[in-house]
């Protein structure tokens, strides 16, 4: 799926993919655009993650991070169910239609453009939750990405991860069915050799000082017009980690 930015080996951000994402910046509310694999996930994934935060935070004033936040999808949806929400992202269109998406609606929700490690440079106060959904599978370094998400977390707080599982039936379905066959994704969005397998994420959390708490799948669910959580990991899948 489609996330915010890239990485590189000279810091934070690939160019290619920042202007990538810029070009569909105007397309990103558009339920019936480029973006549409996302608007129909975008309902279970925020419930499956809100559920979690409010179990581990239940007195609320949760200080949330949305990495890779693209034209906001998620992090509106976050605020609208009360958190607080910084969306982050290298992509300058994707920003401003972000904003200007949410201007108006009074949500505690604020935008910036850059890098998570812009804000560890910062000595920015490190956050309760951090969201970087459908992001990993579009950086070249993922385990220096998710040591970088983990120092963003307070201790106790809670990291949600999601992104694509790297099977034969990923391959099919996510890659040549979705950009090539349905063109549901513009072709060339994903790189199946990027694709994370469950297992491997765990390694990384665990490396970043996080244990994985819980996963599940992200199911297309034809019958009602959305996506479901599951326990099909092969192909799209969230993880919910907890920072030591």
């Amino acid at each position: 799926m489609l996330g915010g930015f890239g990485r590189d080996a000279a810091g934070s951000v690939a160019a290619a993919e920042i202007r990538r994402f810029d070009a569909l910046a105007s397309e990103w509310w558009n339920p019936d655009g480029p973006m549409r694999p996302l608007h129909r996930m975008n309902p279970a994934r925020i419930a499956w993650i809100a559920d979690r935060i409010r179990a581990r935070f239940p007195a609320g004033g949760v200080r949330l991070l949305d990495v890779g936040c693209g034209a906001g999808l998620a992090s509106e949806a976050l605020a609208r169910r009360g958190f607080d929400v910084l969306g982050l992202d290298a992509a300058d269109r994707a920003i401003a239609v972000a904003r200007a998406h949410a201007a108006g609606q009074n949500l505690p929700l604020a935008y910036r453009t850059g890098a998570p490690e812009d804000l560890l440079a910062r000595g920015v106060e490190p956050f309760a939750v951090v969201t970087a959904l459908e992001v990993i599978e579009h950086v070249a370094d993922p385990p220096g990405f998710v040591r970088t998400l983990a120092a963003l977390v307070q201790p106790g707080g809670l990291l949600f991860v999601s992104t694509l599982n790297r099977t034969a039936r990923s391959f099919l379905t996510a890659k040549i069915g979705a950009e090539y066959l349905l063109r549901l994704l513009p072709v060339g969005t994903h790189d199946w050799r990027q694709f994370v397998p469950p297992a491997t994420l765990q390694a990384w959390l665990g490396e970043a000082g996080c244990r994985v708490v819980d996963i599940a799948g992200l199911l297309p669910d034809p019958l009602r017009g959305g996506w479901r959580t599951g326990r099909d990991l092969s192909v799209n899948y969230i993880a919910e980690a907890e920072r030591g």
